[in-house]
């Protein structure tokens, strides 16, 4: 449990003369469910998609499981991986995003088969089982079938991170994947994600729900104008803050 699985040292990020990422450092253990809060536009969604190069950072690197993630070190410096090394590395970083995208011309299962068939080349049958086991997993057993347009929202997006299991990845990265849902919906889907992390599963979660943060979270990270304020286990950085910026910020949102 010691050994760390995301380790992503003195990351930056622009857009022109916007400053997103301001020197980010932070260590995810394996087995370990990292919580990152913060107002919008505080970097939260920038840093998830830097740790599987959906984009490129300015300076730093990002390392999961011991692998350089974009880039190759050689003589001191880092260059730039081809696009199909990079998708290779993706398949070890899952991905759930607030807006599901699933592929909506796809039933449920197709979903959830089609990237272990074309990137992982897996047997279509050994994929299949697999995707009928995570979608009892997550409680979708009878959707099999379905499309997505004929799935609630709590529905789809359950798929998604069932999707996301089907390459076995090492990580999981949720990009606040309840704010699209209706609130009714959105414990169906924390509750998947609490059984992931009783299961042990490595993830780092962007949410504004503190509830669920203080429930799940070994770590709480606080973001704000695009650096790491605050961060600790949650009994700390929840009921007892030591940043004005990280109070402030509670004192609104719960």
């Amino acid at each position: 449990m010691n050994d760390v699985m995301v380790d992503v040292r003195g990351v930056h990020k622009s857009y022109g003369p916007l400053e997103v990422l301001r020197g980010i450092d932070l260590t995810v253990r394996t087995g370990e469910v990292t919580v990152i809060l913060g107002p919008s536009g505080s970097g939260k969604s920038t840093l998830l998609r830097t740790i599987n190069h959906l984009e490129r950072v300015n300076s730093g690197w990002i390392s999961v499981d011991g692998d350089l993630i974009g880039y190759r070190r050689s003589r001191g410096r880092l260059y730039e991986l081809k696009e199909k090394e990079v998708l290779r590395q993706r398949t070890r970083i899952g991905f759930v995003f607030q807006n599901f995208n699933l592929f909506p011309h796809l039933t449920v299962l197709e979903n959830l088969v089609e990237a272990p068939v074309s990137a992982l080349r897996r047997p279509r049958h050994e994929a299949e089982a697999t995707a009928r086991r995570l979608l009892g997993r997550v409680g979708l057993s009878d959707k099999a079938e379905a499309y997505p347009r004929q799935l609630s929202g709590g529905q789809q997006q359950r798929v998604a991170i069932a999707r996301a299991l089907a390459l076995e990845p090492k990580v999981l990265l949720f990009d606040e994947p309840t704010s699209a849902l209706d609130p009714e919906l959105v414990g169906e889907v924390l509750d998947v994600i609490k059984d992931l992390a009783r299961a042990g599963t490595t993830m780092i979660v962007v949410t504004h729900e503190i509830g669920f943060a203080r429930e799940v979270a070994d770590t709480v990270v606080f973001m704000d104008g695009g650096a790491v304020v605050e961060q600790g286990p949650p009994t700390a950085v929840l009921d007892d803050p030591s940043h004005p910026r990280t109070r402030a910020f509670l004192s609104k949102a719960v």
